[in-house]
């Protein structure tokens, strides 16, 4: 592997057309050249993203879409058991109930979405239905889970052993509390109550060879939420924002005060006006903590950015928001990104 969980401050890495013979990296089968016209390149939120930005690639490197690569690349969490912020494994509401959020965007402005989807593996995939088969944008709760049956989806068991035994416990005191940053394994919540939870999601954003940009986001949303609560990962312009002139973004981190600010829109439309992208995360961030800054001292919430040039950025709330990066120089690139607190 390359550079593997390597921590790097940097905010873009330059690239140029590149052929890739069979021994350039890791992972690419033998006897086969992949050439790479563009600057391709994959970014997503947290530890879990390197192993989704490995599967985006996998489309990236053969001159695939974004779109197709965003879409391949959050199956890989949202298949995960072992993951309790994303699909198959997700910690479920207060009921019991696992209910999963998605939306996806490409570099046409089209977009789907799906919100309290219950019984399927990837809504990633029913929100890119959602928006190429439906005159729609979002569906939601039993509307959702019936035009994913008609798609041909599997309707399966997302509540894993694990997360009902959890879910029991936290039914003991039934204390709604989310713990920062549980998602980054490298670093220390604030809090770690004896029964820990998160809240957390995958946002995805990937530009291609040619150029183009696509986005996704997926979640089981908050532990223990009350049921039917939808959080910002579903919601165009809130958990993602793509503009293909200008760059994409996506949140993290509690959805409702990402809601309340528009987050993605405002950190693309910060880049429109000239801010690099870190700037632009920056800039969404410190409108949260004006509002709201006594709410703020006790959540979580970051943004990730990438522009038209390839540049990348983040910036959270709280010390401990990590994300992944993939290129062509680099596979495994885990990026701690910059803090108010």
């Amino acid at each position: 592997m390359i550079n593997r969980r390597k921590f790097l401050s940097v905010s873009s890495i330059a690239g140029a057309s590149v052929l890739l013979a069979k021994d350039s990296f890791a992972g690419l089968p033998a006897l086969e050249t992949f050439i790479i016209t563009g600057n391709p390149i994959v970014i997503s939120t947290w530890d879990f993203g390197i192993a989704a930005n490995a599967a985006a690639w996998e489309v990236l490197k053969k001159n695939g879409r974004a779109l197709d690569a965003v879409e391949q690349g959050v199956h890989v969490p949202e298949a995960d058991p072992k993951n309790r912020s994303v699909g198959y494994g997700g910690n479920p509401d207060r009921d019991g109930k696992v209910t999963l959020d998605a939306c996806i965007m490409d570099e046409f402005g089209n977009c789907g979405s799906v919100a309290a989807l219950e019984h399927i593996m990837h809504p990633i995939s029913v929100a890119r239905k959602v928006m190429e088969k439906t005159p729609h944008v979002m569906l939601v709760g039993e509307g959702a889970l019936q035009f994913a049956l008609e798609q041909g989806f599997q309707k399966i068991n997302l509540l894993t052993k694990e997360s009902e035994e959890a879910w029991k416990k936290w039914l003991k005191t039934a204390k709604y509390e989310p713990v920062i940053n549980i998602e980054n394994k490298s670093f220390s919540p604030k809090k770690l109550p004896g029964n820990q939870y998160n809240h957390d999601t995958i946002g995805m954003l990937a530009m291609d060879a040619k150029g183009n940009l696509s986005g996704a986001c997926t979640t089981s949303g908050m532990a223990y939420k009350m049921h039917g609560r939808v959080g910002d990962s579903p919601i165009i312009g809130a958990g993602l924002y793509v503009d293909n002139e200008i760059g994409g973004a996506t949140s993290t981190g509690v959805g409702e005060e990402v809601i309340r600010n528009v987050g993605s829109f405002l950190v693309v439309e910060l880049m429109r006006q000239g801010y690099p992208p870190e700037e632009a995360c920056k800039e969404a961030v410190m409108r949260i903590i004006k509002r709201k800054p006594d709410t703020a001292k006790e959540i979580q919430v970051g943004f990730l950015a990438l522009n038209k040039k390839g540049e990348y950025g983040a910036y959270a709330i709280q010390q401990g928001f990590s994300y992944a990066v993939c290129n062509a120089a680099n596979q495994e690139l885990l990026v701690k990104g910059k803090s108010y607190y």
